[in-house]
């Protein structure tokens, strides 16, 4: 008992710390399983042979297959004649586009590909079509077992319980049927999409920040004196002054040396703060203000994530400085330096003549403008890695050859043709899901090991037992669904599975199901932008707000889960 009540509690500490703080999923549950080893309640053969899980290695090699996939150019030159004078008529090429090589190409990529020629097109309004882009991508993924990382790490969860993962198309009948109601849905709804004007940028959006520096005339006379409350595209929020933080900032409040003023609005404009004598900006100090302004917006998985500007070393990164922050509408205070940099942040950023040059770009950004930051590859290298990428599924699909092989040959060939470098897969490899996925793994077992798993499934069948196991399924899939919501799907299918698979076990029933049930309650990310890897780039290029997500995404929502729901016990039947 009281083993059971202490990994109880190291749950609930991670699930609060998911939903309720800003610490990485990463940090929590590898700390989380810190604690039940060195606590004794895993030993060190279990958790190295979680470690070697084959769903987690086959997770990892996709994720790095998909580095040199995202240079191939099939999707970029698709993307050009997607949009359309006909608003419905581009609605649904962009929507099926998406969903088919979301279905065989990480969907990040296939956002970050169309998200640009979306934004230029010179038809529609980027807000009317890049939220539609994002949730195609998530309905694309439903649909094979490598189309979102959510499938593969039930797989692995799966195969750590059973011994076998999931087959490649058992994800199909219904991600399929998801997938055509679900574009059916967007088409029929589009009237709950925002008109957002492009590039609308409002106050408090961007952040710019100046400090006062020693000998500044500016110094000892008030801000009205100084006239910086008479900027024509910029408004000061705040001063930073030493530990206090002055807000809202009154005409007569005098300037100090040291102080940091923060501004916001048209981030186009911060030039203009050069013509006041001794108020520097970051990029000015770091002598890239004259420089070409380059709007970005920081991946999920970045390398500054969960960093400060200041302690991230972000010059020597990328050979750029941060100008201005944006962060969907969120009013954000203090120095620009100490804020802590989020995936989906939007930055504007004073580049140098190497930033286009730098090989880590493409992995911490996506570039919201025309130009490329990646080469593109040659005909002949197109055409073989594509052929060979088809020809890896293919072999899967029909059980020929185990997906973990292909994927392994697929990147040595791309390392043999040059598509990816040795360096580029180790910047690159996605230590912060591995962490996740490792160390749910080991704190699934430590709930084993306790019993408290099945101290919770027994509990929850004798509440349910009368009322059947459909009820239970239901249960299991709508609380994979918020948790979604709240945190990320990765997180929530490792939180959730271990109690729906004990649960089919408690009923004595075929676990698949609860299984499956996960999966696509994991995917159903509609009506946050946080929840979703896409939700949340396309957040800032399409200028949304938190309510365009729920509007938009809560009819999407309520029919995919209906559609879920009715097909799962009959392409999945609850008889073992």
């Amino acid at each position: 008992m009281p083993e059971q009540l202490f990994i109880a509690a190291i749950f609930l500490g991670l699930f609060y710390g998911l939903v309720f703080t800003s610490y990485a999923p990463a940090w929590l549950f590898s700390g989380a399983m810190g604690v039940v080893y060195f606590a004794g309640l895993v030993d060190t053969p279990e958790v190295l042979d979680k470690a070697t899980n084959i769903g987690l290695v086959t997770l990892v090699l996709l994720l790095l297959v998909s580095v040199g996939l995202e240079k191939l150019s099939w999707l970029s030159r698709l993307s050009r004649g997607l949009v359309v004078g006909g608003y419905r008529r581009s609605l649904l090429r962009v929507s099926a586009v998406t969903s088919v090589f979301s279905a065989l190409v990480n969907n990040t990529a296939v956002v970050a590909t169309l998200a640009n020629a979306l934004r230029e097109n010179n038809h529609h309004l980027p807000s009317r079509l890049l939220l539609p882009l994002s949730y195609a991508a998530v309905l694309g993924g439903t649909t094979t077992l490598i189309g979102t990382s959510t499938n593969l790490i039930v797989s692995s969860f799966l195969e750590d319980a059973t011994g076998e993962g999931l087959a490649f198309f058992d994800f199909l009948p219904i991600g399929l049927s998801v997938t055509v109601i679900g574009i059916a849905v967007l088409l029929l709804t589009h009237r709950l999409l925002p008109a957002n004007p492009r590039d609308e940028v409002t106050v408090a959006e961007y952040l710019v920040e100046a400090e006062v520096v020693a000998g500044s005339s500016l110094i000892g006379r008030s801000i009205a004196e100084n006239g910086l409350r008479e900027l024509e595209a910029l408004f000061l929020v705040e001063i930073v002054r030493g530990d206090h933080l002055i807000s809202p900032v009154a005409p007569q409040e005098y300037i100090a040396e040291g102080d940091r003023l923060i501004f916001s609005g048209d981030i186009a404009k911060v030039s203009m703060l050069e013509r006041f004598d001794g108020l520097a900006t970051f990029a000015a100090g770091e002598g890239l203000l004259s420089g070409n302004l380059v709007q970005v917006i920081l991946l999920p998985g970045a390398t500054v994530e969960g960093k400060t500007v200041k302690d991230s070393g972000f010059r020597s990164l990328f050979d750029a400085a941060v100008v201005g922050i944006r962060r969907g509408g969120e009013r954000l205070s203090g120095k620009l330096g100490t804020i802590t940099l989020q995936a989906g942040d939007s930055l504007m950023l004073a580049i140098g003549g190497d930033f286009y040059s730098r090989r880590n770009v493409d992995k911490n950004f996506l570039v919201v403008g025309s130009r490329s930051v990646q080469k593109t590859l040659g005909t002949t290298v197109n055409t073989i890695v594509g052929v060979s990428m088809l020809a890896v599924v293919a072999s899967a699909a029909l059980g020929l050859l185990p997906l973990i092989k292909g994927l392994l040959g697929m990147l040595v060939l791309m390392l043999a043709l040059g598509v990816v470098r040795a360096g580029e897969l180790r910047r690159r490899f996605p230590f912060d899901i591995a962490m996740v996925i490792g160390s749910a793994l080991v704190l699934s077992q430590a709930l084993v090991n306790t019993g408290l798993v099945s101290v919770i499934a027994d509990g929850l069948h004798l509440q349910l037992a009368s009322k059947g196991p459909y009820l239970a399924l239901v249960a299991v899939y709508l609380a994979t669904l918020l948790m979604t919501e709240l945190m990320t799907n990765n997180a929530a299918a490792a939180l959730v599975f271990p109690i729906a698979f004990g649960l089919a076990e408690s009923f004595g029933l075929s676990a698949m199901p609860f299984v499956m049930a996960v999966a696509y309650g994991a995917s159903a990310s509609f009506m946050t932008p946080y929840g979703y890897t896409t939700n949340l780039m396309v957040q800032n290029i399409g200028n949304y707000r938190f309510v365009d997500y729920l509007r938009y995404g809560f009819p999407l929502s309520v029919v995919y889960s209906v559609v879920v729901l009715v097909m799962l016990p009959r392409v999945f039947p609850f008889a073992p």
